[in-house]
Protein backbone atom coordinates (compact mmCIF):
# COMPACT_ATOMS: atom_id res chain seq x y z
CA UNK A 1 0.00 0.00 0.00
CA UNK A 2 1.54 3.47 -0.85
CA UNK A 3 2.01 5.90 1.92
CA UNK A 4 -0.23 8.64 2.76
CA UNK A 5 2.20 11.15 1.77
CA UNK A 6 2.16 9.41 -2.07
CA UNK A 7 -1.72 11.33 -2.14
CA UNK A 8 -0.40 14.99 -0.94
CA UNK A 9 1.28 16.59 -3.67
CA UNK A 10 4.87 17.82 -2.98
CA UNK A 11 5.39 21.34 -2.78
CA UNK A 12 8.63 22.46 -4.67
CA UNK A 13 11.50 23.62 -2.39
CA UNK A 14 11.71 27.16 -3.50
CA UNK A 15 8.04 27.65 -2.48
CA UNK A 16 9.37 26.39 0.85
CA UNK A 17 10.10 29.42 2.60
CA UNK A 18 7.58 31.43 1.39
CA UNK A 19 5.21 28.62 2.75
CA UNK A 20 5.77 29.40 6.07
CA UNK A 21 4.92 32.93 5.77
CA UNK A 22 2.22 32.47 4.11
CA UNK A 23 1.45 30.35 7.25
CA UNK A 24 2.16 32.77 9.64
CA UNK A 25 -0.37 35.15 7.73
CA UNK A 26 -3.24 32.68 7.50
CA UNK A 27 -2.56 31.34 11.36
CA UNK A 28 -3.15 34.87 12.45
CA UNK A 29 -6.43 35.56 10.34
CA UNK A 30 -8.44 34.66 13.27
CA UNK A 31 -7.11 36.46 15.64
CA UNK A 32 -7.59 39.28 13.49
CA UNK A 33 -11.12 38.39 12.94
CA UNK A 34 -12.03 37.63 16.34
CA UNK A 35 -10.67 41.20 17.35
CA UNK A 36 -12.45 43.13 14.37
CA UNK A 37 -16.03 41.33 15.24
CA UNK A 38 -14.99 42.30 19.27
CA UNK A 39 -14.94 45.77 18.03
CA UNK A 40 -17.82 45.79 16.14
CA UNK A 41 -20.22 44.10 18.74
CA UNK A 42 -19.99 40.48 16.93
CA UNK A 43 -18.70 38.71 20.14
CA UNK A 44 -22.00 39.21 21.71
CA UNK A 45 -22.92 40.65 25.12
CA UNK A 46 -19.49 40.04 26.98
CA UNK A 47 -17.06 40.76 23.63
CA UNK A 48 -13.40 40.83 26.04
CA UNK A 49 -14.78 37.26 27.92
CA UNK A 50 -15.53 35.86 24.26
CA UNK A 51 -12.58 37.26 22.54
CA UNK A 52 -10.10 35.92 25.46
CA UNK A 53 -11.53 32.31 24.98
CA UNK A 54 -11.51 32.11 21.52
CA UNK A 55 -7.45 33.32 21.45
CA UNK A 56 -7.15 30.56 23.93
CA UNK A 57 -8.88 27.52 21.98
CA UNK A 58 -6.56 28.62 18.70
CA UNK A 59 -3.44 28.80 21.25
CA UNK A 60 -4.31 24.95 22.14
CA UNK A 61 -4.93 24.13 18.83
CA UNK A 62 -1.93 25.15 17.94
CA UNK A 63 0.34 23.54 20.64
CA UNK A 64 -1.75 20.13 19.31
CA UNK A 65 -1.15 21.34 15.30
CA UNK A 66 2.74 21.49 16.49
CA UNK A 67 2.32 18.28 18.21
CA UNK A 68 1.35 16.47 15.07
CA UNK A 69 3.93 17.07 12.92
CA UNK A 70 6.18 14.38 14.00
CA UNK A 71 3.66 11.60 14.02
CA UNK A 72 2.56 12.85 10.85
CA UNK A 73 5.86 11.92 9.41
CA UNK A 74 6.95 8.83 11.40
CA UNK A 75 3.41 7.07 10.54
CA UNK A 76 2.18 8.26 7.51
CA UNK A 77 5.35 10.01 6.01
CA UNK A 78 4.46 13.21 5.14
CA UNK A 79 6.96 15.62 6.05
CA UNK A 80 5.97 19.13 7.44
CA UNK A 81 8.69 19.88 9.68
CA UNK A 82 9.28 22.98 8.29
CA UNK A 83 5.97 24.07 9.44
CA UNK A 84 6.73 23.08 13.16
CA UNK A 85 8.48 26.13 14.26
CA UNK A 86 5.96 28.39 12.83
CA UNK A 87 3.04 26.79 14.35
CA UNK A 88 4.56 26.26 17.98
CA UNK A 89 5.66 30.58 17.15
CA UNK A 90 1.84 30.96 15.98
CA UNK A 91 1.09 29.52 19.79
CA UNK A 92 2.84 31.38 21.80
CA UNK A 93 1.77 34.11 20.21
CA UNK A 94 -1.36 33.59 20.79
CA UNK A 95 -1.46 32.27 24.63
CA UNK A 96 0.76 35.97 24.44
CA UNK A 97 -2.56 37.61 23.25
CA UNK A 98 -4.85 35.53 25.11
CA UNK A 99 -2.52 36.48 28.24
CA UNK A 100 -2.99 40.31 27.19
CA UNK A 101 -6.59 40.31 26.54
CA UNK A 102 -6.91 39.00 30.39
CA UNK A 103 -4.75 41.38 31.36
CA UNK A 104 -5.13 44.49 29.43
CA UNK A 105 -8.80 45.01 28.85
CA UNK A 106 -10.85 41.95 30.85
CA UNK A 107 -8.37 43.31 34.29
CA UNK A 108 -7.49 46.82 32.87
CA UNK A 109 -4.21 46.33 34.33
CA UNK A 110 -4.97 45.67 37.32
CA UNK A 111 -1.94 43.51 38.20
CA UNK A 112 -3.03 42.63 42.52
CA UNK A 113 -6.14 41.38 41.27
CA UNK A 114 -3.78 39.13 38.76
CA UNK A 115 -1.71 37.95 41.52
CA UNK A 116 -4.90 37.31 43.79
CA UNK A 117 -6.05 35.18 40.67
CA UNK A 118 -2.76 33.20 39.57
CA UNK A 119 -2.44 32.83 43.73
CA UNK A 120 -6.39 31.88 44.09
CA UNK A 121 -7.49 30.53 40.91
CA UNK A 122 -5.83 26.65 40.00
CA UNK A 123 -6.59 27.16 35.96
CA UNK A 124 -5.19 30.65 35.86
CA UNK A 125 -2.10 29.39 38.33
CA UNK A 126 -1.39 26.59 35.24
CA UNK A 127 -2.61 29.10 32.43
CA UNK A 128 0.15 31.52 33.88
CA UNK A 129 2.45 28.41 34.14
CA UNK A 130 2.21 26.81 30.53
CA UNK A 131 2.72 30.86 29.25
CA UNK A 132 5.92 30.94 31.01
CA UNK A 133 7.24 27.75 29.73
CA UNK A 134 6.44 28.95 26.40
CA UNK A 135 8.69 31.69 26.67
CA UNK A 136 11.80 30.23 27.00
CA UNK A 137 10.58 28.35 23.51
CA UNK A 138 9.95 30.84 21.54
CA UNK A 139 12.59 32.34 22.59
CA UNK A 140 14.98 29.71 21.23
CA UNK A 141 12.86 28.89 18.48
CA UNK A 142 16.19 29.63 15.89
CA UNK A 143 18.90 27.90 13.74
CA UNK A 144 21.37 30.07 16.03
CA UNK A 145 19.84 28.49 19.58
CA UNK A 146 20.12 25.19 18.14
CA UNK A 147 23.15 25.37 16.94
CA UNK A 148 24.47 26.97 20.53
CA UNK A 149 22.57 24.66 22.64
CA UNK A 150 23.02 21.33 21.66
CA UNK A 151 21.32 18.22 23.00
CA UNK A 152 19.99 20.94 26.00
CA UNK A 153 17.73 22.72 22.93
CA UNK A 154 15.74 19.25 22.60
CA UNK A 155 15.52 18.69 26.25
CA UNK A 156 14.11 22.64 26.79
CA UNK A 157 11.65 21.90 24.12
CA UNK A 158 10.33 18.92 25.41
CA UNK A 159 8.31 21.26 27.77
CA UNK A 160 5.98 21.86 24.95
CA UNK A 161 4.17 17.87 26.33
CA UNK A 162 3.97 19.54 29.64
CA UNK A 163 2.31 22.67 27.88
CA UNK A 164 -0.16 21.41 26.21
CA UNK A 165 -1.44 18.95 29.29
CA UNK A 166 -1.17 22.22 30.94
CA UNK A 167 -3.46 23.92 28.55
CA UNK A 168 -5.98 21.51 28.02
CA UNK A 169 -6.14 21.12 32.14
CA UNK A 170 -6.54 25.15 31.90
CA UNK A 171 -9.20 24.81 29.12
CA UNK A 172 -11.44 22.48 31.09
CA UNK A 173 -11.11 24.22 34.22
CA UNK A 174 -11.92 27.35 32.59
CA UNK A 175 -15.10 26.16 30.95
CA UNK A 176 -15.94 24.35 34.25
CA UNK A 177 -17.24 21.34 31.76
CA UNK A 178 -16.25 18.88 29.46
CA UNK A 179 -18.51 19.26 26.78
CA UNK A 180 -17.83 18.35 22.79
CA UNK A 181 -15.17 21.39 22.55
CA UNK A 182 -12.83 20.69 25.64
CA UNK A 183 -13.44 16.96 25.10
CA UNK A 184 -12.24 16.89 21.69
CA UNK A 185 -8.82 18.78 22.36
CA UNK A 186 -8.12 16.71 25.53
CA UNK A 187 -8.86 13.63 23.73
CA UNK A 188 -6.02 14.72 20.97
CA UNK A 189 -3.81 15.71 23.31
CA UNK A 190 -3.47 13.00 25.60
CA UNK A 191 -3.40 10.61 22.16
CA UNK A 192 -0.05 12.95 21.26
CA UNK A 193 1.01 12.24 24.51
CA UNK A 194 0.56 8.62 24.58
CA UNK A 195 2.16 8.50 20.89
CA UNK A 196 5.58 10.51 22.79
CA UNK A 197 5.44 7.32 25.09
CA UNK A 198 5.20 4.80 22.56
CA UNK A 199 7.04 6.21 20.03
CA UNK A 200 10.94 5.00 20.28
CA UNK A 201 9.24 1.35 20.93
CA UNK A 202 7.26 1.61 17.81
CA UNK A 203 9.95 2.93 15.59
CA UNK A 204 11.96 0.32 17.08
CA UNK A 205 9.62 -2.24 16.09
CA UNK A 206 9.05 -0.59 12.53
CA UNK A 207 12.63 -1.02 11.14
CA UNK A 208 12.85 -4.81 12.84
CA UNK A 209 9.77 -5.35 9.65
CA UNK A 210 11.29 -3.74 7.13
CA UNK A 211 15.10 -5.14 7.86
CA UNK A 212 13.51 -9.04 6.73
CA UNK A 213 11.59 -6.96 4.17
CA UNK A 214 14.55 -5.76 2.85
CA UNK A 215 16.90 -9.26 3.21
CA UNK A 216 13.77 -10.88 1.13
CA UNK A 217 14.56 -9.26 -2.12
Amino acid sequence: MAPLSAAIPALPRRYHALSIWVLYIVGLCPAAWYFYQAATGGLGFNPVKTFEHLLGIWALRLIIATLAITPLRDLFGINWMRYRRALGLLAFYYVLMHFSVYLLLDLQLNFAAVGGDIAKRPYITIGFAALLFLIPLAVTSNNWSIRKMGQGWIRLHKLIYLIALGGAIHYVLAVKSVTAGPFVHIALIGLLLFYRAIRRPLLNWKRGRRQPARAAR
